[in-house]
């Protein structure tokens, strides 16, 4: 394809030959002459100025000698556009697999494409243009919406709402049972039953070997746009907000209100019964107790407020140090015979 053309389709300015041949997209490091490849840190411009790509997607403003670029509002959004160019996604062919298990009371829309050893039980709803992979799981009473798109052995269970443009990777289940045991007087548990359901509205994706827990009364809701990453749990009863991004190994106990636009970065624990304000950030690792207000950038455990957390996490490895000095100066203070 010629530059000049991914350059329009992509919508990006070009600065350099338009005639130029690109057949592929690569790394900075993997590019090949007739790739293209894109920039959109900084901190990566020396291995820039060392690719072999045909061409390169920078940010408005960035200069590369000798370069044939495309600029771009947002660099990494054009890449994601040309991987689309060169590598369009395949729908399988529309068509119900003879092993696949329907239900004579579900109700499926058009051009469905539904794989080996598939389970749709009563009263489902499903809308046109679904996927679902083999061994997909879809229990009694299930709605969901068009272009529903579910990978191999991914479930949903009984009576779960989902939205059109949703998307479950491998091992995903919706709709589990929220984990509520109430102490008995013999110190044994009694399950307390989970009546409640998981609504998941447009355009959510929930990636491999995630659980969306079923409240126990109620609604567990993921909104609009938010993005599920591998291995997270989302305890029964939780909310999370539109375009939010759970990241892997997030943990939301029960009853969690996560506003919009949140971003929980790796292996955030969140307690449950608080709230994350819209659009606050919540670094790799980070315990949180409490409530976190609108826009705040927090880290560690308990979480504070980020710029405060790095002093202290600076201060720490200099514990012993301290500690050796502290002594010092109270054994001096003692033998003069001064209170510390």
């Amino acid at each position: 394809m010629k530059l000049s053309e991914v350059a329009s389709r992509i919508h990006c300015k070009l600065e350099g030959p338009a005639d130029a041949e690109v057949t592929g997209v690569a790394s900075l490091e993997e590019a090949a002459p007739q790739d293209l490849t894109f920039l959109s840190n900084p901190k990566y411009y020396r291995k820039a100025l060392q690719t072999q790509a045909a061409a390169i997607i920078v940010g408005e403003g960035v200069e590369l000698p000798d370069r044939a670029l495309l600029l771009s509002e947002n660099p990494y959004l054009a890449f994601a556009h040309a991987l689309e160019l060169f590598y369009p996604a395949e729908r399988p062919t529309p068509g119900i697999h003879p092993t696949a298990v329907i239900a004579p009371t579900a109700s499926i829309g058009r051009n469905p494409s539904i794989g080996p050893y598939v389970v749709v039980e009563d009263h489902v709803k499903i809308g046109d243009d679904c996927v679902l992979k083999s061994f997909v799981a879809i229990y009694r009473g299930a709605q969901i919406g068009d272009r529903f798109l579910a990978h191999s052995h991914s479930v949903v269970r009984e009576n779960v709402r989902i939205g059109h443009n949703v998307t479950l990777q491998n091992g995903v289940v919706v709709g589990g049972d929220g984990f509520g045991f109430a102490r008995q007087a013999d110190e044994t548990y009694y399950k307390i039953l989970q009546t409640g359901t998981v609504v998941i509205e447009d355009g959510v994706e929930i990636q491999a070997n995630s659980c969306i827990d079923r409240a126990s009364v109620g609604v567990t809701r993921i909104r609009h746009g938010a993005k599920v990453d591998n291995l997270v749990q989302v305890g029964h009863g939780c909310e999370v907000g539109e375009n939010a991004l759970l990241c892997g190994q997030v943990g939301l106990a029960g009853s969690t209100k996560v506003g919009r636009n949140v971003i929980l970065a790796g292996q955030v624990g969140v307690a449950g019964h608080l709230t994350i304000g819209d659009r606050a950030v919540v670094s790799s690792q980070s315990g949180v107790p409490h409530d976190v207000a609108p826009g705040s950038v927090i880290s560690g455990y308990p979480a504070i407020e980020n710029s405060l957390w790095l002093k202290c996490a600076a201060i720490y490895a200099r514990l012993p140090e301290i500690y050796s000095t502290l002594r010092k100066i109270r054994n001096y203070l003692n033998k003069s015979g001064a209170n510390l």
